[in-house]
Protein backbone atom coordinates (compact mmCIF):
# COMPACT_ATOMS: atom_id res chain seq x y z
CA UNK A 1 0.00 0.00 0.00
CA UNK A 2 1.17 3.73 -0.35
CA UNK A 3 0.27 6.92 0.57
CA UNK A 4 -0.30 9.36 -2.61
CA UNK A 5 -1.91 12.61 -3.13
CA UNK A 6 -5.87 13.12 -4.14
CA UNK A 7 -5.62 15.36 -6.90
CA UNK A 8 -5.68 12.98 -9.54
CA UNK A 9 -8.69 10.87 -7.83
CA UNK A 10 -11.88 11.13 -9.35
CA UNK A 11 -14.32 12.73 -7.23
CA UNK A 12 -16.79 9.51 -7.53
CA UNK A 13 -14.10 7.63 -6.18
CA UNK A 14 -13.82 9.50 -3.26
CA UNK A 15 -17.02 9.94 -1.94
CA UNK A 16 -17.47 5.91 -2.77
CA UNK A 17 -15.14 5.15 -0.43
CA UNK A 18 -16.15 8.72 1.83
CA UNK A 19 -19.85 6.76 2.41
CA UNK A 20 -17.89 3.30 3.23
CA UNK A 21 -15.82 4.96 5.47
CA UNK A 22 -18.81 6.44 7.42
CA UNK A 23 -21.59 3.94 7.42
CA UNK A 24 -22.30 2.95 10.81
CA UNK A 25 -21.16 6.46 11.99
CA UNK A 26 -22.18 8.10 15.12
CA UNK A 27 -24.01 10.29 13.22
CA UNK A 28 -25.87 9.55 10.18
CA UNK A 29 -24.18 11.32 7.05
CA UNK A 30 -25.80 12.75 3.85
CA UNK A 31 -25.44 10.70 0.73
CA UNK A 32 -25.59 13.31 -1.62
CA UNK A 33 -22.43 13.43 -3.24
CA UNK A 34 -23.86 17.46 -4.32
CA UNK A 35 -23.99 18.39 -0.51
CA UNK A 36 -20.46 17.42 -0.32
CA UNK A 37 -18.79 18.95 -3.40
CA UNK A 38 -20.50 22.56 -2.47
CA UNK A 39 -19.43 21.99 1.47
CA UNK A 40 -15.73 20.93 0.41
CA UNK A 41 -15.60 24.02 -1.80
CA UNK A 42 -16.64 26.36 0.40
CA UNK A 43 -14.47 25.35 3.21
CA UNK A 44 -11.17 25.84 1.19
CA UNK A 45 -10.50 22.07 0.02
CA UNK A 46 -7.44 21.19 -2.02
CA UNK A 47 -7.03 17.29 -3.19
CA UNK A 48 -3.73 18.17 -4.27
CA UNK A 49 -2.95 18.71 -0.50
CA UNK A 50 -5.52 15.86 0.55
CA UNK A 51 -3.66 12.57 0.55
CA UNK A 52 -5.27 8.67 0.46
CA UNK A 53 -3.87 5.10 1.18
CA UNK A 54 -3.97 2.94 -2.02
CA UNK A 55 -4.03 -1.16 -2.77
CA UNK A 56 -2.47 -1.26 -5.57
CA UNK A 57 -5.12 1.05 -7.22
CA UNK A 58 -8.08 1.04 -4.41
CA UNK A 59 -8.78 3.58 -2.36
CA UNK A 60 -9.01 2.70 1.17
CA UNK A 61 -8.63 5.82 3.29
CA UNK A 62 -8.00 9.64 2.94
CA UNK A 63 -7.86 12.74 4.89
CA UNK A 64 -9.44 15.82 2.84
CA UNK A 65 -7.82 18.90 4.03
CA UNK A 66 -8.84 22.61 3.50
CA UNK A 67 -6.49 25.18 3.22
CA UNK A 68 -6.74 28.76 4.47
CA UNK A 69 -4.95 31.24 6.00
CA UNK A 70 -6.94 31.65 9.98
CA UNK A 71 -5.54 33.78 12.65
CA UNK A 72 -2.12 33.59 12.40
CA UNK A 73 -1.56 30.41 10.92
CA UNK A 74 -1.88 28.64 7.39
CA UNK A 75 -3.64 25.47 8.30
CA UNK A 76 -4.82 22.70 6.97
CA UNK A 77 -8.39 21.31 8.66
CA UNK A 78 -9.31 18.27 8.52
CA UNK A 79 -12.57 17.99 6.67
CA UNK A 80 -12.81 14.55 6.78
CA UNK A 81 -10.86 11.31 7.60
CA UNK A 82 -11.91 7.74 7.37
CA UNK A 83 -10.55 3.80 6.48
CA UNK A 84 -13.00 1.61 5.03
CA UNK A 85 -14.21 -1.27 7.43
CA UNK A 86 -11.98 -4.14 5.70
CA UNK A 87 -8.37 -1.89 6.69
CA UNK A 88 -9.15 -0.56 9.81
CA UNK A 89 -6.40 -1.37 12.99
CA UNK A 90 -3.25 -0.85 10.88
CA UNK A 91 -2.97 2.03 11.73
CA UNK A 92 -3.59 3.88 8.54
CA UNK A 93 -4.28 7.73 9.44
CA UNK A 94 -1.02 7.51 10.81
CA UNK A 95 0.67 6.62 7.91
CA UNK A 96 -0.99 9.36 5.89
CA UNK A 97 0.11 11.94 8.27
CA UNK A 98 3.34 10.94 8.53
CA UNK A 99 3.52 10.99 4.69
CA UNK A 100 1.69 14.28 4.54
CA UNK A 101 2.32 16.45 7.14
CA UNK A 102 6.30 17.08 5.58
CA UNK A 103 4.36 17.83 2.19
CA UNK A 104 2.01 20.54 3.99
CA UNK A 105 4.96 22.02 5.64
CA UNK A 106 6.46 22.40 2.40
CA UNK A 107 3.54 24.47 1.12
CA UNK A 108 3.57 26.73 3.92
CA UNK A 109 1.12 25.11 6.33
CA UNK A 110 2.07 26.07 10.09
CA UNK A 111 -1.03 23.95 11.55
CA UNK A 112 -2.71 20.91 10.65
CA UNK A 113 -6.52 20.46 12.52
CA UNK A 114 -9.65 18.65 13.01
CA UNK A 115 -13.20 18.07 14.86
CA UNK A 116 -13.86 14.92 16.31
CA UNK A 117 -16.88 13.66 17.86
CA UNK A 118 -16.55 13.08 21.86
CA UNK A 119 -17.37 9.86 22.29
CA UNK A 120 -15.09 8.43 19.48
CA UNK A 121 -12.18 7.17 21.90
CA UNK A 122 -10.02 5.26 19.29
CA UNK A 123 -9.92 8.42 17.17
CA UNK A 124 -9.12 10.82 19.60
CA UNK A 125 -6.41 8.38 20.59
CA UNK A 126 -5.32 8.13 17.09
CA UNK A 127 -4.99 11.62 17.23
CA UNK A 128 -3.28 12.27 19.81
CA UNK A 129 -0.87 9.43 19.03
CA UNK A 130 0.05 11.56 16.04
CA UNK A 131 0.90 14.67 18.17
CA UNK A 132 -2.64 16.77 18.14
CA UNK A 133 -3.99 18.60 21.42
CA UNK A 134 -7.93 19.27 22.39
CA UNK A 135 -7.96 22.99 22.28
CA UNK A 136 -11.78 23.21 22.20
CA UNK A 137 -15.49 21.32 23.03
CA UNK A 138 -18.32 22.18 21.15
CA UNK A 139 -21.79 21.29 21.45
CA UNK A 140 -24.65 20.54 18.29
CA UNK A 141 -28.14 21.07 18.42
CA UNK A 142 -31.13 20.24 16.32
CA UNK A 143 -35.12 20.30 16.70
CA UNK A 144 -38.54 22.53 16.63
CA UNK A 145 -37.89 25.96 18.00
CA UNK A 146 -40.75 26.80 20.35
CA UNK A 147 -40.79 30.63 21.28
CA UNK A 148 -43.56 32.25 21.79
CA UNK A 149 -42.05 35.71 21.80
CA UNK A 150 -44.51 38.56 20.57
CA UNK A 151 -42.91 41.20 20.42
CA UNK A 152 -42.30 43.22 17.09
CA UNK A 153 -39.12 43.01 15.39
CA UNK A 154 -37.82 43.82 11.56
CA UNK A 155 -36.06 41.09 9.93
CA UNK A 156 -34.20 42.32 6.82
CA UNK A 157 -31.39 40.36 4.32
CA UNK A 158 -28.29 41.33 3.92
CA UNK A 159 -25.22 40.86 1.44
CA UNK A 160 -21.97 39.75 2.79
CA UNK A 161 -20.23 42.61 1.15
CA UNK A 162 -22.12 44.49 3.52
CA UNK A 163 -20.59 42.29 6.45
CA UNK A 164 -18.67 44.44 9.17
CA UNK A 165 -17.27 41.42 10.59
CA UNK A 166 -15.36 43.18 13.61
CA UNK A 167 -18.83 44.62 14.71
CA UNK A 168 -20.18 41.05 15.36
CA UNK A 169 -19.04 39.02 18.76
CA UNK A 170 -17.03 35.72 18.64
CA UNK A 171 -15.66 35.37 15.47
CA UNK A 172 -12.61 33.42 16.79
CA UNK A 173 -14.86 30.81 18.28
CA UNK A 174 -16.72 29.25 15.48
CA UNK A 175 -15.52 26.05 13.84
CA UNK A 176 -13.73 26.31 10.75
CA UNK A 177 -16.84 25.68 8.47
CA UNK A 178 -18.93 28.35 10.27
CA UNK A 179 -15.86 31.19 10.05
CA UNK A 180 -16.43 33.87 8.00
CA UNK A 181 -13.58 32.86 5.13
CA UNK A 182 -15.82 29.55 4.62
CA UNK A 183 -19.11 30.96 4.74
CA UNK A 184 -18.66 33.71 1.90
CA UNK A 185 -17.90 31.04 -0.54
CA UNK A 186 -21.09 29.42 0.49
CA UNK A 187 -24.70 29.86 -0.12
CA UNK A 188 -25.87 31.08 2.63
CA UNK A 189 -28.15 33.70 3.96
CA UNK A 190 -27.42 37.16 6.13
CA UNK A 191 -30.40 38.17 8.22
CA UNK A 192 -30.32 41.24 10.57
CA UNK A 193 -32.73 41.64 13.35
CA UNK A 194 -33.81 45.68 14.59
CA UNK A 195 -35.97 46.16 17.17
CA UNK A 196 -37.51 50.06 17.41
CA UNK A 197 -34.58 50.90 14.62
CA UNK A 198 -31.71 49.65 16.69
CA UNK A 199 -29.73 46.21 15.50
CA UNK A 200 -29.71 43.23 18.10
CA UNK A 201 -28.54 40.33 16.16
CA UNK A 202 -27.84 38.73 13.50
CA UNK A 203 -27.95 34.92 12.20
CA UNK A 204 -26.73 33.51 8.77
CA UNK A 205 -28.76 30.77 7.60
CA UNK A 206 -29.50 28.18 4.94
CA UNK A 207 -33.21 28.57 4.82
CA UNK A 208 -34.23 25.54 3.09
CA UNK A 209 -32.28 23.17 5.62
CA UNK A 210 -32.66 25.24 8.61
CA UNK A 211 -28.80 24.91 9.47
CA UNK A 212 -27.63 28.24 11.05
CA UNK A 213 -23.85 29.01 10.38
CA UNK A 214 -24.12 31.91 12.70
CA UNK A 215 -26.09 33.73 15.43
CA UNK A 216 -25.28 36.77 17.78
CA UNK A 217 -27.36 39.05 19.89
CA UNK A 218 -24.95 42.57 20.45
CA UNK A 219 -26.08 42.94 23.45
CA UNK A 220 -26.63 39.26 26.08
CA UNK A 221 -29.87 39.80 27.14
CA UNK A 222 -32.43 36.79 27.42
CA UNK A 223 -35.04 39.48 25.72
CA UNK A 224 -32.52 39.85 22.53
CA UNK A 225 -32.12 36.26 22.16
CA UNK A 226 -35.55 35.79 22.01
CA UNK A 227 -36.26 38.16 19.46
CA UNK A 228 -33.37 36.78 17.65
CA UNK A 229 -34.81 32.72 18.01
CA UNK A 230 -38.24 34.53 17.16
CA UNK A 231 -36.85 35.93 14.07
CA UNK A 232 -34.91 32.31 12.92
CA UNK A 233 -38.31 30.85 13.40
CA UNK A 234 -39.78 33.33 10.93
CA UNK A 235 -37.91 31.80 8.44
CA UNK A 236 -37.59 28.29 9.26
CA UNK A 237 -38.76 26.24 12.97
CA UNK A 238 -37.11 23.20 12.33
CA UNK A 239 -32.92 24.03 12.48
CA UNK A 240 -29.96 22.49 13.27
CA UNK A 241 -26.79 23.95 14.60
CA UNK A 242 -23.54 22.44 14.99
CA UNK A 243 -20.27 23.79 17.04
CA UNK A 244 -21.28 26.03 19.71
CA UNK A 245 -17.82 26.62 21.53
CA UNK A 246 -18.97 25.42 25.15
CA UNK A 247 -17.91 28.44 27.19
CA UNK A 248 -20.61 30.40 25.41
CA UNK A 249 -22.57 29.48 28.64
CA UNK A 250 -25.40 31.78 28.07
CA UNK A 251 -24.98 31.43 23.75
CA UNK A 252 -26.29 27.87 25.07
CA UNK A 253 -28.60 28.66 27.72
CA UNK A 254 -30.54 30.62 24.86
CA UNK A 255 -30.52 27.60 22.31
CA UNK A 256 -32.33 25.22 25.11
CA UNK A 257 -34.67 27.72 26.32
CA UNK A 258 -35.88 27.65 22.41
CA UNK A 259 -36.52 24.20 21.89
CA UNK A 260 -33.48 22.77 20.66
CA UNK A 261 -32.13 19.86 21.61
CA UNK A 262 -28.35 18.64 22.52
CA UNK A 263 -27.06 15.86 20.14
CA UNK A 264 -23.43 15.15 20.27
CA UNK A 265 -20.41 17.18 21.45
CA UNK A 266 -16.98 17.37 19.42
CA UNK A 267 -13.32 18.22 20.33
CA UNK A 268 -11.14 20.57 17.81
CA UNK A 269 -7.71 19.33 17.47
CA UNK A 270 -4.89 21.05 16.45
CA UNK A 271 -1.08 20.05 15.72
CA UNK A 272 1.18 23.36 15.21
CA UNK A 273 3.92 22.12 12.71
Amino acid sequence: MEVRHLGNTDFNVIMECFLSAFENYFVKMPTDYHFYHKRWKAAGVRYDLSYGMFDSNKLVGFIINAIGQRQDDLTAYNSGTGIIPEYRGQRIVKSIYNYAIPQLVKNGVTKCQLEVITKNEKAIKSYQGIGFKICKRYKCYKGTLSTDNKKGFVLNKFSYKAVDWDAFPNQDLYSWDNQKESLVQANYECYQVQVEGQLQSYFIMDSQSGYIAQFEVLEDSVSQWQNLFSAIQSINQDVRINNIDNRLTNKIRAVKAAGLESTIDQFEMELYL
